[in-house]
């Protein structure tokens, strides 16, 4: 049983991954041809993604993997053999935790550090390419706006490397004054913790709105601030990019409900094997398609809940520990009451059936 479990996990971690993989390479070269993240930086972010989504890609791929085998064993009628030699469904708890005790190691291992540390990281590729200088922006040959909308670049040929230009326009709006600058060549210096254009050998008009007088200057260097190079602090930082670690030390509502989430992870995921366990009845003459359907509500509603949750820690309406217990152990205990009516094959049309005309009579009713 074990080794076809593996079968259809590995089986099914392919195709989800392949699915997920497809699915984040269309977003993100749409983010990348809006500009928000650097083309050279699709792939990678590509593979912090997939990092990120490891937790819910494993628990999808081994709840869908003992629903499908569990199901097989019925279709196949080897259920109704293993029953019908005095053992119950609750057996199966062991074999089914013993494969499973790996993967749900790797998912708590991942929910709780490998999520926080790939949000990090997409998360300052994503600043580094937003705080990139004006000059970081534009191709040459191409007229681009600044960050701030206040000036306009244009460029005719980059040196190699991308630290200096030649052939240099701006044309700049400052309060209630116009600008053009051109140089022959400029370099990038930063100052001061802010990144500055060195101009040199050009010419600067300047005009106030409203009124003819022009200026004109001619210069053998002139400064221009095009960036800021310094990065955003720890306390502008993104809840599911803080590790696990400063959670705990910092237990504010949004961190608490963060947390919340990265350890119900974990949590569901051991729900969801006795929740296969439970769910895994198939008619032998039907298909097993809508059985699929039923595993694939369930994860769903499952995981919006847990978001919903998490939402709850955040705005004070429950607390840590209340939602883990009441909604994880809540599960679990729902659960392990559906399995338990299984294996003892509880029917409560038959216990309604027993139990009515004996409340109607006041004569107990015979086992």
């Amino acid at each position: 049983m074990r080794k076809e479990l593996a079968r259809s996990f590995g089986a099914t971690l392919v195709v989800l991954i392949t699915i997920i993989m497809t699915i984040v390479l269309i977003r993100t070269l749409g983010q990348a041809a809006r500009g928000s993240i650097s083309p050279q930086d699709v792939l990678l972010i590509m593979a912090y993604s997939a990092l990120g989504r490891l937790p819910i890609i494993l628990t999808l791929s081994l709840f869908i993997s003992m629903v499908s085998t569990l199901s097989r064993m019925y279709k196949d009628s080897e259920m109704v053999v293993w029953f019908a030699s005095g053992r119950g469904l609750i057996v199966f708890l062991g074999p089914l935790f013993r494969f499973a005790w790996p993967v749900l190691l790797v998912i708590a291992l991942a929910s709780l550090f490998v999520w926080p540390w790939s949000n990090e990281q997409t998360a300052e590729m994503r600043q580094r390419y937003e705080q990139r200088g004006d000059l970081d922006r534009i191709a040459p040959g191409e007229f681009q706006e600044s960050s701030n909308g206040s000036r306009v670049f244009f460029i005719d040929r980059s040196s190699e490397g991308r630290t200096g230009s030649n052939n240099i326009f701006i044309s700049s709006t400052d309060k209630d004054k116009n600008a053009i600058t051109t140089a022959r060549a400029g370099r990038i210096e930063v100052m001061g913790g802010s990144q500055m254009l060195i101009l040199e050998n050009g010419q600067r008009l300047e005009n106030a709105t409203g009124k003819s007088a022009l200026k004109i200057s001619d210069f053998e260097e002139y400064g221009v601030r095009t960036g800021n190079s310094s990065v955003l602090g720890p306390d502008q930082q993104e809840l599911s990019a803080i590790s696990t670690r400063n959670l705990i030390k910092s237990p504010t509502r949004g961190n608490l409900g963060e947390l919340a989430w990265r350890i119900g992870l974990a949590l569901s995921a051991i729900n969801f094997v006795v929740i296969a366990l439970a769910l895994a009845a198939v008619n032998p003459r039907a298909g097993r398609s809508s059985n699929l359907i039923f595993v694939m509500f369930t994860f769903v509603v499952y995981s919006n809940v847990m978001s919903i949750g998490q939402g709850w820690v955040t705005l004070g309406l429950v607390s840590f520990s209340g939602l883990l217990v009441l909604m994880h152990g809540g599960v679990f205990a729902l659960s392990l009451v559906w399995l338990v009516k299984r294996h003892l094959n509880w029917s409560l049309k038959d216990l309604l059936g027993r139990r009515a005309p004996a409340l109607l009579t006041g004569v107990k009713a015979r086992p």
